[in-house]
């Protein structure tokens, strides 16, 4: 955006919101309401993938995960909600923050947010509108993986890795996403 001093913030705010609308505008619908969502559906769902997946190559895993969840009417869990909901966003959950009562904490409240908890880019809403076909179910974070993702279908095999990533990070005395 240009921007000239001094600043009009309601300029600005228009400008966004202008360049949003034109934006989601082209995005395909089609099978979001297909699985019975909404496009402000789709845009909660792309904040989420936002604040889940650092690597763009996983964006669309981590959309194909919520909507695999959603359809079996399992809980999301997805960490970024949480977070959101606690407002920690460095250090590890604790477990009182796991079970915040807040409607935003996807642990213990069924289905999506009230809102959207991040502000997703065009990538990640075609990344929720269009999720990767799969049968994913759970993710982790790969110790030493720059920020990929590991996707699995059984809950042994998260459970596997996230134990290799709680190991990880006991060893290092720190997240170990980048090693």
């Amino acid at each position: 955006y240009q921007v000239r001093e001094p600043i009009n913030l309601r300029a600005l705010v228009d400008a966004q919101l202008t360049s949003f609308k034109k934006q989601f505008a082209t995005v395909n619908m089609s099978y979001a309401r297909a699985h019975h969502l909404t496009p402000y559906d789709v845009l909660i769902i792309a904040s989420m993938v936002v604040g889940e997946a650092q690597k763009a190559s996983d964006q669309a895993k981590v959309a194909s995960v919520i909507y695999n969840r959603l359809a079996r009417h399992m809980p999301l869990q997805i960490d970024a909600t949480t977070r959101y909901a606690t407002g920690n966003y460095g250090q590890p959950l604790t477990q009182s923050q796991l079970n915040s009562p807040s409607p935003y904490n996807t642990r213990v409240h069924p289905g999506l947010t009230p809102t959207p908890i991040d502000s997703p880019g065009l990538a990640a809403i075609q990344a929720a509108a269009h999720p990767a076909s799969t049968n994913y179910l759970y993710f982790v974070v790969k110790p030493c993986g720059n920020g990929a993702l590991a996707f699995f279908s059984s809950y042994q095999q998260f459970q596997q890795e996230a134990a290799k990533y709680q190991a990880e990070r006991a060893k290092l005395g720190r997240s170990p996403t980048h090693c």
